[in-house]
């Protein structure tokens, strides 16, 4: 009886180890397309710093591919203007970033994918990332996998880092404000700015001091207001953008002296 038990796993393990399931046939090359998109706009390109690009193995913390997603933002009227059906081509054109991870597995993986970006601002800088399970040698291109990266990027114009100002008199803000593919702001474009709230803060020991609205500029991306200041010290700027409907928000910091 013994013998025959023996006799069937001996068996059974020999069909196991021939199966095309369990068979150790070694790394297989496998391509992931990966591309950063900004939340309600186009990918992340070259102008706005790029972004880089992580594939993490979970069970080891093992960097299986890393690199730069670079070029360009895709093509505005597909991505922006053409209502979506169900697997149509909208980010896979010629001038769209994205990385191609190559990466060599010999067995089904989970993997963390990362996205930083973009990487010109680094106030604007956030990160999305996914877990998936990937197989030895089946690629995911053409779309690939999308991250979506939320914000807007702020930039301030004047006054500049490190500023003086005098006290009791109003001094002018002015701040850029894009979506974070750099995709431009303005009054009823694609990227309404009449729907951003744009405002500049005053802080003093962390406590805000006053807060004051931001108008459009007249001049694309571009927001400006009046700001007085109070007593003779070192303040904080912060400009912020919202559009909480759209889900994205920005700001930028910087320290003013208020001098005498």
């Amino acid at each position: 009886m013994k013998s025959r038990v023996l006799f069937c796993a001996i068996s059974l393990a020999v069909l196991i180890s021939a199966s095309p399931l369990f068979a150790q046939t070694g790394a297989k090359e496998t391509k992931i397309m990966i591309r950063a998109i900004a939340r309600d706009a186009k990918v992340i390109g070259q102008h706005v710093g790029g972004a880089k690009i992580t594939v993490r193995d979970t069970a080891t913390g093992e960097i299986l591919a890393q690199g730069m997603q670079a070029a360009g933002t895709g093509d505005t009227n597909l991505i922006m203007k053409t209502p979506h059906t169900r697997g149509m081509t909208v980010y896979n054109t010629p001038d769209s970033s994205g990385y191609l991870a190559v990466l060599h597995l010999d067995k089904p993986t989970v993997v963390e994918i990362t996205a930083e970006g973009p990487l010109g601002n680094a106030q604007a800088t956030q990160r999305a990332s996914t877990t998936m399970l990937l197989m030895p040698g089946e690629d995911i291109l053409g779309e690939g996998i999308l991250l979506e990266i939320h914000g807007f990027i702020v930039t301030a114009l004047s006054p500049l880092p490190d500023a003086q100002v005098k006290g009791g008199s109003p001094f002018e803000v002015r701040a850029t404000v894009t979506m974070a593919c750099g995709c431009p702001t303005e009054p009823g474009g694609l990227w309404d700015a009449s729907k951003i709230r744009v405002v500049a803060r005053l802080l003093r020991d962390g406590k805000i001091e006053s807060e004051t609205p931001m108008t459009y500029a007249g001049v694309q991306n571009t927001f400006h207001a009046d700001v007085s200041p109070a007593a003779p010290g070192t303040t904080e700027l912060q400009v912020l953008a919202l559009d909480p409907g759209s889900a994205n928000f920005g700001m930028t910091r910087e320290a003013v002296a208020i001098v005498p």
